[in-house]
């Protein structure tokens, strides 16, 4: 940073969804490398008093550091818009594109990306049969951190029964065998690629559990599926018009080849914990996590 006034940064954190745990480490996470930095940092727990706050701060760049719904699916994005306050991430449009997941397959499909079958059903469709071939995972239509996921396997009799919080429509969605893998876009740049080892199902506490997962970094892949990830990627980013950074994942068939890679989902607020994997990748090609908040600090702005 330059001798001149510091600008100062206020970090949306927290919220009101149910990635709210991993929103809080997110935003500490990056609201200490931006201090380092040299920002002014004002971190906020994004609550029903988010405009009140945001008046009382007065920041020169929001730096989304939310998960989720109402943080990550355009909401949060057409406050800031509507009160001119430059922010990171991905802008409205794109970010409610990106959380809702048969939307996201659309946008794929057009752009002759593969993707595994899927399909939309009421919750209370769901009954004693199964609405497609097993094997088949149910998952919610905008969540993220394989929130409310549920895989059923071969062999079960009937669909499972669903949590409270589940919500009245669903994603069934063929289940894609093999591994999974996963790169980060920073700006135009697609960086590398992870395979992600777990001893189960990715779920939400192999995911952010110390241990529950092992990162592979760079990815041991043959060359072309290597290179066809890392294209996958910058071309998801790009046809959902994500800014800044995002994190497309990927289930890979070695018995298939190529045709057995194909895309799950763009997270456009890809988490950034002590165990995430965006921050890992970056690393993995040079770029310090300071660099990497300091970079999205950089290319906030308004109407993206």
């Amino acid at each position: 940073m330059s001798s001149r006034t510091p600008k100062t940064v206020a970090v949306l954190m927290g919220g009101l969804g149910a990635e709210r745990a991993v929103s809080l480490s997110t935003g500490q996470e990056c609201a200490t490398a931006l201090r380092q930095a040299g920002y002014r940092v004002v971190q906020i727990d994004a609550g029903a008093d988010l405009v009140a706050e945001l008046q009382r701060v007065q920041p020169d760049v929001v730096f989304n550091a939310l998960h989720g719904r109402w943080g990550e699916d355009g909401c949060v994005q057409g406050l800031l818009e509507w009160m001119q306050i430059p922010y990171t991430h991905s802008g409205v449009l794109s970010s409610a594109l990106a959380m809702d997941k048969q939307k996201t397959k659309e946008a794929y499909r057009a752009a002759g990306l593969p993707v595994a079958d899927s399909l939309l059903i009421a919750r209370a469709d769901l009954g004693r049969i199964h609405p497609v071939a097993v094997p088949y995972v149910i998952k919610p239509n905008n969540e993220g951190s394989s929130v409310g996921v549920y895989l059923v396997e071969e062999g079960a009799l009937c669909p499972p029964s669903l949590s409270d919080d589940m919500p009245d429509r669903i994603m069934v969605e063929a289940f894609a065998p093999g591994r999974e893998l996963t790169a980060t876009v920073l700006g135009a740049r697609a960086l590398t690629v992870t395979d992600i080892l777990t001893d189960h199902w990715y779920d939400y506490e192999a995911k952010y559990a110390q241990g529950g997962s092992r990162h592979v970094v760079p990815a041991n892949l043959p060359p072309d599926i290597f290179s066809a990830c890392l294209d996958y990627a910058l071309k998801a980013h790009e046809v959902l018009g994500c800014r800044g950074i995002s994190r497309t994942d990927f289930r890979w068939d070695e018995a298939r080849g190529l045709e057995g890679l194909v895309l799950l989902e763009t997270n456009s607020q890809p988490g950034m914990t002590p165990t995430s994997l965006s921050p890992e990748q970056a690393e993995a090609v040079g770029i310090s996590f300071c660099d990497l908040c300091r970079f999205l600090v950089e290319d906030a702005s308004c109407n993206r």
